[in-house]
């Protein structure tokens, strides 16, 4: 079982923001159902939540029980003192600004929930996990994972509306961040916000404790599973070659009106080939002997297996596909 809470606030009574509801609403939308509509997320989503009580209640229950994994988002005002640091509420007050990070740290840690993340959209949030100062260690508990929108020095951006942080968050969960089998997770969704952020935006930044990644989203994936598992079918090992000829190619046939050579398309190896081609597209195949598949195919050459294809090769020899 998985369980999100997705919080957003605007109605802040002298510094209001306008695009937080909105971010969260669309994040809440998507964390709810993978790429193929199948459920996802158990998504409980809060919007301009009064009261610091009540978001530290609400963080509170999102952290206890032992389910598979729990998803905390939040956008709005973040803040930072002497003290520590605070996703703030409206009612905030000095020196009482709002549920502090070193708190929904303690709650996350302490959590017997095996996946645990932190998202953050708010200035100063890359400060969640640093050391508090009435605390001597900030250590992350196993299986929690922090994304925040920049470092603890710096603003989160508003454009139009929206944080730019979370325009990248859900162009990732969309599937800009997804590997080739369509997973989504927390470590490959801060590549994706790293490398769009140039020197000069905010930082985004990633703090783990993790033996493995979960899976925040899956869409549909960019190679069939199926085909996939066909690579130690088309390489017995990942330095062979497989050896191409015209027949691959299917417009090499006799119904297509223009010159074809000797041997002509098969409808087994157009299907292989178009596989093949498949797998080159993602970068697991490249063709050996010739610029293009098409070239290596009528020039009966070969094609090959990338690092990245021998990869998945090894994880579908060792099953793990």
């Amino acid at each position: 079982m998985k369980k999100a809470l997705c919080v957003g606030i605007n109605s802040y009574p002298s510094l209001p923001l306008s695009g937080c509801i909105k971010d969260a609403t669309c994040v809440s939308r998507l964390l709810e159902k993978n790429g193929d509509e199948s459920p996802n997320f158990d998504v409980r989503l809060e919007t301009d939540t009064a009261s610091k009580s009540r978001l530290k209640d609400l963080i509170s229950i999102l952290f206890s029980g032992d389910c598979d994994t729990a998803l905390f988002y939040f956008s709005g005002h973040g803040f930072i003192n002497e003290i520590g640091g605070y996703i703030v509420t409206p009612d905030f007050k000095r020196y009482d600004e709002g549920v502090s990070m070193h708190e929904i740290l303690i709650l996350a840690n302490e959590s017997k929930i095996k996946d645990k993340i932190i998202i953050l959209d708010c200035c100063h949030s890359g400060f969640m996990g640093n050391i508090s100062k009435d605390a001597n260690t900030a250590s992350l508990s196993g299986g929690l994972s922090i994304l925040t929108a920049s470092k603890d020095t710096e603003s989160a951006i508003e454009i139009n509306g929206h944080g730019v942080f979370t325009n990248l968050l859900l162009e990732a969960l969309n599937g800009g961040a997804a590997d080739i089998r369509g997973h989504v997770t927390p470590g490959s969704v801060y590549a994706f916000i790293d490398q769009s952020l140039g020197p000069w935006d905010q930082r985004p930044v990633f703090k783990t404790n993790v033996t493995r990644f979960t899976s925040l989203r899956t869409v549909v994936p960019q190679v069939p599973t199926e085909t996939l598992s066909e690579l130690v079918k088309f390489f017995p090992s990942t330095t062979d070659k497989f050896l191409l000829d015209p027949s691959f190619e299917y417009t090499n046939s006799s119904g297509v009106t223009h010159k074809v050579i000797k041997p002509y398309a098969t409808k087994e190896h157009v299907v292989i080939f178009k596989k093949l081609q498949q797998l080159q597209s993602v970068g697991l195949v490249v063709p050996y002997g010739a610029k293009h598949m098409y070239f290596a195919a009528m020039k009966s050459k070969a094609c090959k297996l990338t690092a990245l294809g021998r990869h998945y090769w090894q994880l579908v020899k060792e099953k793990r596909i």
